[in-house]
């Protein structure tokens, strides 16, 4: 088994920055290691939390019992069809090396969601999304071990309950751990470039022939001059949710406020822009303390420098409040909040 280390700085473990600490933390690499840990954290009646690549979480405390990091690694081939081929990665190789393999492979279908931070075993929990493309456009099975049952169960894309940024593993944190991720990609690109602002800079190109690579640089340069690079500041990418709200309180907003972005859904509900609604409140480039919000994109709250998991809520729940009060909609919070705030 390798070994366990006591109070453990997670600050280089989530792309926030955030400075918390690990009661005890262990990094897997295999199902067996993942096993012993989850022995060890049994034993000793821990409480387990799983982390990936941190980039999608706020620490509001310190994370009690075992932490344990999945760091599995490998990304292969499983069968070629006349048109599409079946892959498979682990949880823990990095998203974004991902879609680079596979565009190395001539493979089409992951260009849209270029530079997402975070780990394979991550995404299906999020149901990661960019650009008019979600995971479970692509998804075929993964396989995850239920500490409930002590099993490891395979999922298909019906198991997996996919909605909009959620999955049948966010509803029920801490039970399954994922192991690995199987994706049905193209040979042929048929590719998406019909959300702006990705539409206009395909058009900018003057290319008439589709290009998976072209489109994939495209949206590592959109997202480079909109996300902050959280190795230079704090940040967990998009803080909130996109809201969807019915077609006639879409209408409604939008005879106030002509230029307020709008993409209808197939259910008839309409998707408003979260990053516009909040610059519209002139929260964009607000700095409080040491957090902030980005000012480039309003969607995304930034840390600083020593930045604490309740000053990042406290300014969240101000602009979730304000958003609520100028325009009648609710935001929702998109990473997910670990740890325990300690309380006096």
């Amino acid at each position: 088994m390798t070994a366990v280390r006591d109070a453990v700085d997670l600050s280089n473990y989530n792309t926030f920055g955030i400075r918390e600490h690990a009661d005890h933390l262990i990094e897997v690499e295999t199902l067996s290691q993942l096993l012993d840990a989850l022995a060890l954290a049994e034993r000793k009646r821990w409480p387990v939390t799983v982390l990936g690549g941190g980039s999608n979480i706020v620490l509001a405390g310190p994370v009690r019992g075992l932490t344990i990091c999945m760091r599995s690694r490998g990304r292969r081939v499983l069968s070629r069809a006349d048109e599409s081929v079946l892959i498979e990665a682990a949880a823990g190789e990095n998203w974004h090396r991902l879609t680079m393999w596979a565009l190395d492979h001539g493979l089409s279908g992951l260009e849209n969601l270029s530079l997402i931070p975070g780990t394979v075993g991550a995404s299906p929990v999020q149901n990661i999304g960019a650009y008019g493309v979600e995971l479970a456009d692509l998804f075929d099975s993964l396989d995850a071990y239920d500490r409930d049952t002590a099993q490891v169960l395979r999922f298909d894309r019906q198991a997996c309950e996919f909605a909009y940024r959620d999955s049948v593993f966010k509803r029920h944190p801490g039970r399954f751990i994922i192991l690995c991720v199987r994706l049905r990609l193209l040979r042929t690109p048929q590719l998406r470039v019909d959300y702006e602002p990705l539409r206009t800079a395909w058009h900018e190109t003057g290319l008439a022939r589709a290009d998976a690579r072209v489109v994939a640089e495209l949206v590592c340069r959109i997202r480079r001059a909109k996300l902050p690079d959280p190795t230079r500041i704090g940040n967990a990418g998009s803080f909130f949710k996109n809201p969807v709200v019915a077609s006639d309180v879409a209408q409604t907003l939008l005879a106030a406020n002509p230029a307020m972005p709008c993409y209808p859904q197939q259910t008839g509900s309409v998707k408003l822009a979260a990053g516009w609604l909040i610059d519209q409140a002139g929260w964009r480039g607000l700095r409080r303390g040491a957090v902030g919000v980005n000012p480039d994109q309003a969607l995304v709250l930034v840390n600083h420098g020593g930045a604490r998991g309740e000053e990042v809520m406290a300014l969240a729940e101000d602009i979730r409040a304000d958003v609520v009060r100028r325009f009648g909609v609710e935001l929702e919070m998109e990473p997910q909040l670990l740890g325990l705030p300690i309380t006096h």
